[in-house]
């Protein structure tokens, strides 16, 4: 049978697979277009298995909040290199996953993947079949939630890296303010909102390194335990976010710059997600 180029062309459009790969699979399929579909996605399902244990150390961050900003969702799409990461078919990927996952007010990465897109696959059939496409291995490998009464998105100039901000109270007027915490979070990287949430285990080794330091510069011994008590709380003052001087007026902390905004206005939870 012979392949005509707009038979390709419907394939290609119908898969987004490449022009060659889509008339060797018509000649293979004999012109059968639904064998062709699944000889193309029979392919992704062996690109992927070979490709199982590759690194994706590359990728790019996509964000969507809904109609009221009172939610966000944060994508990472990882993949093998910086090549595939910087193409615009890669980044239109990625978005429509993302807004899929709005659209389903997915939780997790499990329900992102189980999502039904228009064409009757899943997120995690589409991943599969675009891993064939490309070549090379695709995941996403994070996907985070936030909701709150306002949801303040950011994306680092790489896109290898995002923010989402979560405040709570006065919130009509702190889309500025929410902005300037988000890129205070990506670059200082608080491990946590306060002091209060700070892992157990994060403070105990802080007071360990603390005491260890004490003991090697000489200090007393009945003072071991409230000098390594004070290094935890500088730990505490430059890594949790409300406490960390605000990067664009270090005599303020955020805390206090959210104030300066409104009393009532605070964070009540972020995100910050990197790839590589």
């Amino acid at each position: 049978m012979a392949i005509t180029a707009q038979d390709v062309n419907k394939l290609r459009q119908s898969t987004g697979a490449g022009m060659m790969d889509c008339k060797k699979a018509l000649v293979e399929a004999e012109g059968d277009f639904e064998k062709a579909v699944d000889i193309l996605r029979a392919k992704g399902q062996k690109v992927s298995a070979k490709r199982a244990d590759n690194a994706t150390t590359e990728g790019s961050v996509f964000i969507q909040t809904n109609d009221g900003g009172s939610v966000g969702y944060l994508l990472a799409l990882s993949c093998e290199t910086d090549f595939v990461a910087k193409n615009d078919d890669f980044q239109g990927f990625g978005s429509s996953i993302v807004k899929a996952a709005a659209e389903n007010d997915a939780t997790d990465i499990e329900t992102v993947k189980a999502i039904k897109l228009s064409d009757g696959r899943t997120v995690e059939e589409t991943v599969v079949d675009y891993i064939g496409k490309i070549g090379e291995k695709i995941e996403i490998s994070n996907f985070i939630k936030i909701a709150a009464d306002k949801v303040v998105p950011y994306i680092h100039s790489n896109y290898k890296l995002g923010v989402l901000v979560g405040l709570t109270g006065p919130v009509a007027q702190a889309e500025e303010i929410g902005r300037d915490v988000a890129m205070q979070i990506a670059a200082m990287n608080p491990v946590a909102l306060n002091k209060e949430g700070v892992d157990s285990a994060v403070i105990e080794r802080e007071l360990a390194v603390g005491r260890e330091q004490a003991l090697a510069e000489g200090k007393p011994e009945a003072m071991i335990e409230k000098i390594a008590e004070g290094k935890l709380n500088k730990f505490f003052k430059e890594n949790t976010l409300l406490s960390q001087p605000f990067v664009k007026d270090s005599s303020k902390t955020i805390d206090q710059v959210l104030k300066d905004v409104d009393k009532g206005l605070t964070v009540s939870a972020f995100k910050r997600v990197s790839i590589g």
